[in-house]
């Protein structure tokens, strides 16, 4: 049976790598049609964990990710929560299970407003629009090898004013930065208390 789950990390921030993930999906136009693609991404380092581009949409989509995601782990001890919107995917037992099969708490939106989500959104603008993904391409295959390239380059070499101009990778491995939210209205946030 489908579920939603609470929004465990409502106006909070995490403190270390793999203490938040974030996931979305978003679309990427070919000659072909809509390809999407489903990422999950360390809300505190800002690297891309994992990622998946096809021509469907379905539940498999986001689980490739998901696990892709999980054997990119360098924490693998440390308790973790996985927040995305309430898309059918995320709903779907056969992603929330592999999810908590593997060690992972489920945190979902409450309400249709992006900042819910905004890492999330915010990476997907930043590969679409710095990285050639908003363009028409040409075919899947293309799209699947210029999302790989995309995201090395944002992982290992795209400096982030919100991690005073580290790489994600660095930060992943080599954390204590005092962490920066794009939140509307400067809410002054709480630390996630796992």
């Amino acid at each position: 049976m489908f579920k939603k789950y609470k929004n465990l990390v409502k106006d909070h921030v995490p403190t270390r790598p793999e203490q938040l993930w974030v996931s979305d999906i978003t679309y990427i136009k070919t000659e072909n049609g809509h390809n999407y693609l489903a990422l999950v991404t360390d809300a505190y380092s800002k690297q891309i964990m994992g990622y998946k581009l096809d021509s469907h949409m379905r539940t498999s989509l986001c689980k490739d990710a998901l696990a892709m995601a999980i054997k990119n782990r360098k924490y693998p001890n440390q308790k973790l929560i996985h927040h995305s919107d309430r898309g059918f995917q995320y709903c779907n037992p056969k992603y929330s299970q592999f999810a908590e099969q593997n060690g992972i708490t489920m945190s979902m939106t409450e309400q249709y407003d992006p900042y819910e989500n905004a890492v999330a959104e915010r990476i997907n603008r930043t590969l679409k629009h710095e990285y050639g993904l908003k363009q028409t391409i040409k075919n899947t295959e293309l799209a699947q090898k210029m999302t790989q390239q995309a995201v090395y380059i944002y992982n290992n070499l795209r400096t982030h004013f919100s991690l005073d101009l580290r790489k994600p990778a660095e930060v992943h491995l080599n954390p204590n930065i005092n962490y920066k939210s794009y939140r509307k209205n400067n809410v002054i946030l709480n630390p996630l208390t796992i």
